[in-house]
């Protein structure tokens, strides 16, 4: 998978990623062989992560808009304990979250140790919305990217491990995707207006894209660029990447009560 990462310090071209690449899968019936023991594997672990409350996994998930970030949360994470797994969404600051520094209303909702937290739009929009909409300068954009890689590795150094998918797709398949809800009944709910008028944003938000992912990618929190046009080759890809992070940490079961005697215990 270190073909989507993106390497600290090297300059990134969003026109370099194929969204539609799906490399080792041949079809949608292999990526969904190919995911399925994956999803398996991520229950399992979750299993070991909760019980032994030494970690946590924060997943961030970007993209434009239709990229595919509900869908990625439904699939991949469909087979995860609820109890030990929750979602945020961050979208335009409340008075009381304006009030505060910018990641003030972040930290509140990082997972807590045995957890997996997702972060459906996250503290990326403060560095992206802001800037396309020149709501900050690019002075105020690179203090706060140096203010995200500060935040980010405090939260690796806490037990958080941080990994951050970019979900790619061509500015065709957003336009596919776009039409789709307008042609479904029951999929117009999505569709605002204003997601009409940020698609006319498009070079724009690819552009703020590119610096953000160039600036925030670390060794403690890389960023990948998942190819999300094929949506079972985005979740493959996720999915891989989310169960080796797991992997990395190993988490265990937490031994047995010491003062039982299992082997004659006997429940009346």
């Amino acid at each position: 998978m270190d073909r989507y990462r993106v390497k600290p310090g090297t300059k990134l071209h969003l026109d370099g990623f194929d969204p539609a690449d799906h490399h080792d899968c041949r079809d949608k019936k292999h990526g969904e062989e190919l995911t399925l023991p994956l999803l398996r594997r991520l229950d399992e672990l979750q299993e070991r992560l909760y019980a032994e409350a030494r970690h946590s996994l924060l997943l961030v998930l970007q993209g434009t808009d239709t990229a595919g970030k509900d869908g990625t949360i439904r699939h991949v994470m469909s087979g995860v304990n609820p109890q030990g797994c929750q979602v945020a969404s961050f979208k335009q600051p409340t008075h009381e979250e304006l009030a505060h520094d910018f990641l003030w209303r972040i930290h509140q909702w990082t997972p807590r140790k045995g957890n997996i937290g997702i972060f459906n739009r996250s503290h990326y929009e403060d560095v992206l919305v802001t800037r396309v909409h020149k709501l900050i300068d690019d002075d105020e954009a690179k203090r706060r990217f140096e203010e995200i890689n500060d935040f980010e590795q405090i939260l690796r150094r806490n037990g958080t491990t941080v990994v951050k998918f970019f979900l790619h797709i061509s500015k065709d398949e957003q336009r596919q995707r776009l039409q789709e809800r307008v042609d479904t009944p029951d999929k117009r709910w999505k569709l605002s207006a204003s997601d009409l008028k940020e698609r006319e944003l498009w070079p724009d938000y690819q552009k703020a894209f590119e610096e953000a992912l160039e600036a925030t990618s670390t060794d403690h929190a890389p960023w990948y660029v998942i190819p999300a046009n094929h949506k079972w080759y985005r979740n493959y890809v996720i999915a891989k990447i989310l169960v080796d992070a797991l992997e990395e940490l190993g988490p265990k079961f937490p031994p047995a009560d010491a003062s039982l005697n299992y082997e004659k215990l006997k429940i009346t």
